[in-house]
């Protein structure tokens, strides 16, 4: 647990320098009625580092989708939780270090949630002259003033002064089991392969992802591509690509040519870049002749996964619209929030980032939150929670947004981050994998097949999980068409 924010020198002074030294006062300096109290924001992360130490992995405590269907409506802390921080004001406060626990008793009386700011406080309330005990009444008592836990403690006062550097503990994070993409993969299995051109696998990367697709059972290729120029490199890197369809072309414009007019027949319903450049492929997929086009601005998300987040998250639009307007977020929007309802996000919520959380006319990322806000309300965008603007911290942490006093459904609790425009997307969906441990997989919507888009830096994880979305979003097109 962490403080919101970092006390003043004097408060330090007064408190015994909390920031770098503990010290405690000893049973003769104590009289009853003395008070001692900490305050703590609960984070996502505390509850995470409670089950690494307890063992309780509840999914009431962990798992949101599981939480929100409890009586309790989401996500609430371990009770014993609020004991330990009781404990920590016992060892490091009052009577501080050198205090030996005897016994406490606890009731708990309401639910303790993310975002939640807690004071803990401990008052004397008996002595114990011979013995040097003292009994404590404790509580912890959340933002709006209600109590959540009451208790008594029983603690062995020390009697010598003890001072020391405060130590610094290291970082523990809990790593959910088994990971996303066997869940996604358990999922989709089941509604079984489709067929996709792959466009000019032409390199060991896209052709082995391709194969890989298949031997779980994703996908039935098309390889689009020089015939010559594929066996070849299939034999040269030893895989085997016999009995797989391959349609002979020229080159990669060609394969992408080609690609777009099978899925425009409907010989195959979703199409997987190989080793061409995204522009050669999108190009032909937007041509007035390509048959693919709807009514929507074409768009792409990333879907995300990250130890520091309690469910998985959408990013968009991080690789296709360089710079949208407001027409055009609408429609990334839009696709987005699909894609939420088809990986079973009934009401997704979609936070509209900005660097502030506020309208400012000379940040135009702002008034286009507000506006695609406002579009919501009045049904132009449906099926979804939206605000904005939010900033990025208030869209991903209750307690940042509470902080800021915003009072939203949507902050805190993201389940779609809506960018700005390309850069600012593609830059926080790559510090999400490279910095912050994130799995991701990408797909593009707003086509009348779903697109997979690989990179050459994509894990081989990433690329099966994207062929995944890709397979459970041509399923969903067959009976709802985009």
């Amino acid at each position: 647990m962490t403080d919101a924010s970092p006390p003043s020198t004097a408060q330090a002074a007064s408190e015994g320098g909390t920031l770098q030294t503990i010290r405690n006062r000893v049973f003769d300096e104590i009289a009853v009625g003395d008070t001692a109290a900490i305050e703590r924001t609960l984070s996502a992360q505390d509850i995470q580092l409670f089950a690494v130490l307890s063992g309780d992995v509840n999914p009431q405590h962990l798992d949101a989708d599981y939480a929100a269907s409890t009586r309790f409506h989401g996500v609430i802390a371990h009770g014993m939780l609020g004991g330990a921080l009781i404990s920590a004001v016992l060892g490091t406060r009052l009577p501080g270090p050198g205090t030996i626990y005897l016994g406490q008793t606890l009731k708990f009386l309401a639910p303790v949630r993310i975002g939640d700011r807690l004071t803990i406080r401990v008052t004397v309330s008996s002595r114990d002259e011979a013995k040097k005990r003292l009994k404590l009444a404790c509580t912890c008592v959340n933002q709006d003033g209600a109590t959540v836990i009451t208790g008594e403690a029983d603690v062995i006062a020390p009697t010598e002064h003890i001072e020391r550097v405060r130590t610094t503990l290291p970082e523990v994070r809990l790593t959910t089991g088994g990971g996303g993409l066997p869940r996604l993969l358990d999922h989709v299995r089941p509604l079984g392969a489709v067929r996709v051109a792959v466009v000019h696998p032409c390199d060991v990367l896209s052709l082995s992802a391709t194969l890989d697709a298949r031997a779980a059972g994703l996908i039935e290729p098309v390889l689009v591509a020089p015939s010559a120029r594929l066996i070849a490199l299939a034999a040269q890197e030893g895989l085997d690509i016999a009995g797989i369809a391959i349609e002979d072309v020229a080159h990669s414009h060609a394969a992408a040519a080609r690609a777009v007019e099978l899925a425009s027949q409907g010989a195959v319903e979703a199409l997987m870049k190989g080793s061409l450049h995204t522009d050669e492929l999108m190009a032909a997929v937007v041509a007035g002749a390509s048959g693919l086009r709807t009514k929507r601005r074409i768009s792409h998300c990333f879907l995300m996964q990250t130890p520091a987040y309690p469910r998985p998250f959408i990013i968009t639009d991080a690789a296709i619209n360089i710079a949208p307007d407001l027409e055009a977020k609408a429609d990334i929007a839009r696709n987005a929030i699909d894609l939420a309802h088809a990986i079973g996000v009934a009401q997704p919520r979609l936070a509209v980032l900005a660097a502030v959380e506020t309208v400012n006319p000379h940040m135009p990322a702002t008034v286009d939150a507000a506006a695609l806000c406002k579009m919501a309300d009045r049904g132009q965008i449906a099926g979804a929670l939206l605000d904005g603007p939010l900033a990025f911290d208030n869209a991903v942490s209750v307690a940042a947004a509470r902080i800021k006093g915003i009072v939203s459904d949507v902050a805190g609790q993201a389940d779609i981050l809506l960018v700005p425009d390309l850069e600012s997307g593609n830059m926080l969906a790559k510090q999400l994998e490279y910095l912050g441990g994130a799995a991701s997989a990408g797909i593009v919507l707003g086509a009348k097949v779903p697109i997979v888009l690989t990179s050459r830096a994509d894990s081989r994880e990433s690329r099966i999980a994207s062929c995944a979305i890709a397979v459970l979003l041509a399923h969903r097109y067959r009976s709802t068409p985009p």
